[in-house]
């Protein structure tokens, strides 16, 4: 195969690459299934650099296109499915919440959610994991990861997280995500979940306010409610937290912290913009009221996101979470933070007191991952079966749910939320649901009062079969209580 390449144009010769493949593919030239030329092979007709072909095939498998076959190549992917035309009608009521009491226990959620993972033949449409890996590739870079690190593990380790990790998560982040960041600014926590909770008790004290998000993450919630925090749930809109009620809170109460998740909103799957995050940190620094970002869903999106909030911290306010559970292995247990300035030292002493380290073991496998490159395919790969299953649930949701029923459409990430109509008994039907070998998330779970408006989570990492079964079992419930 010839392609013929510019080398005097702006556009770098891999993306003229993919769009030459690009065409072919669109054009019915290449069929479905059929096996893309070499790397090699590519690489000597086209007169370039053997990584410059692995990049237009990777970005060509961002794009949904190709999908690689361990040992065999690149093939040209089956049709793919469409994303329904209809746009997002996601609108909620604006009622900022505050709780009075302490809400259900996390442990039972929690608790519930482990007990679904462990039926056969369930439908779990209310997980948060991703995908696992191709499970070959998990046992040769374990393999390797162990070999490495054999007399490392008789010692142990930096309560920061180990230094050649912390060097690979800062070019990453680079790369990834435009954060300008360095070795010294990486603490490894266990999970994000560790991340969020070693934060919360630095900043927090008994009895001072914080603002979240409503919806947010439950767990965020759970670790407050724990530390005797008074939470403030400031509504979701379409386009992020509501600005303007965030600013009235931070003038009446004087909150301590500010927890967000600015990409792929756990639970709605809502992206805010750049502008929206400008202003959201000129409110804190207006305020001095230190952010809490949390990024568990970094590297799932299907388009260009903004560069996080903390890109353009110049004040050491905004206190940045990862983790690799939500895009790898939620088992290995690694997480990071991202923390400059004064804070770093006292959050490396808590963590120390925590727990001394994370598993020497779980960071050796995550490093060997990105030192071999195949944490970024694997990103690849998942972003494409991502794309398609949450096709194929926008599909669903218009053939099977009743009318009533708005939904959000992300742009990456495992969820997106269905607000539905008050009177529905989303506890009861849950449990049919559930009868039914389906599993879905009440919209309650995420907000501070465990109540909220009536809502579900749906997770779209399942099989497009999977999803349309789940989602028509869950939308003929729907319509029995309507």
């Amino acid at each position: 195969m010839r392609i013929p390449l510019d080398r005097q144009s702006p556009k770098p010769v891999y993306l003229q690459i993919r769009d030459r493949l690009r065409h072919l593919i669109q054009s019915g030239a290449m069929q479905p299934g059929e096996r893309l030329p070499s790397i090699r092979m590519l690489a000597e007709n086209a007169q370039v650099n053997k990584l410059t072909v692995i990049e237009a095939y990777g970005v060509l498998e961002a794009d949904g296109l190709v999908s690689a076959r361990q040992g065999a190549g690149y093939f040209v992917n089956s049709s793919s499915i469409p994303a329904p035309q209809s746009e997002p009608t996601f609108a909620p009521a604006q009622d900022v919440i505050i709780p009075q009491q302490r809400s259900i226990s996390f442990f039972d959620v929690y608790a519930d959610s482990m007990l679904a993972q462990t039926q056969k033949g369930v439908i779990n449409l209310g997980c948060g994991f991703p995908r696992p890996p191709e499970s070959e590739d998990l046992r040769r870079i374990a393999r390797r990861a162990i070999v490495d690190i054999d007399t490392a593990l008789f010692n142990y380790d930096l309560p920061q997280g180990r230094l050649v990790l912390r060097k690979q998560i800062a070019q990453m982040l680079v790369w990834q995500q435009g954060l300008q960041v360095s070795t010294d600014n990486i603490i490894i926590t266990s999970g994000s979940k560790q991340g969020l909770s070693l934060v919360m008790h630095y900043y927090v004290q008994p009895g001072d306010w914080v603002i979240v998000e409503s919806p947010t993450y439950h767990g965020a919630i759970a670790v407050l409610e724990n530390l005797g925090a008074r939470v403030i749930g400031i509504p979701m809109t379409a386009t992020g937290m509501n600005l303007e009620l965030l600013e009235q809170y931070l003038g009446s109460h004087r909150p301590k912290l500010i927890y967000t998740i600015s990409t792929l909103h756990n639970p709605t799957g809502i992206t805010t913009s750049q502008a929206h995050r400008q202003r959201l940190l000129e409110l804190a620094e207006q305020y001095a009221c230190p952010i809490l970002e949390d990024n568990a869903y970094e590297g799932l999106n299907f388009e260009p996101v903004p560069a996080p909030i903390k890109a353009i911290d110049r004040q050491d306010l905004v206190t940045y979470i990862g983790t690799f559970s939500k895009t790898l292995m939620p088992g290995l247990r690694v997480g990071y933070m991202v923390v400059t300035g004064k804070h770093y030292r006292p959050l490396v002493e808590r963590k120390l007191l925590n727990d001394l380290h994370v598993s020497t073991v779980s960071q050796a496998i995550i490093s060997e991952y990105l030192a071999s490159g195949h944490y970024r395919r694997h990103l690849n790969h998942l972003r494409t079966e991502n794309l398609q299953s949450r096709n194929a649930m926008l599909q669903a949701l218009e053939r099977y749910f009743p009318q009533e029923a708005s939904w959000t459409v992300p742009n990456g990430g495992l969820f997106l939320w269905v607000h539905l109509p008050s009177q529905l008994p989303m506890e009861m039907i849950r449990q049919e649901a559930i009868a039914q070998k389906v599993v879905m998330s009440c919209g309650s779970l995420f907000f501070p009062d465990q109540k909220g408006y009536t809502a579900m989570r749906l997770n779209y990492s399942s099989t497009p079969a999977e999803i349309e079964r789940g989602i028509s079992v869950l939308g003929q419930l729907l319509k029995k209580y309507l």
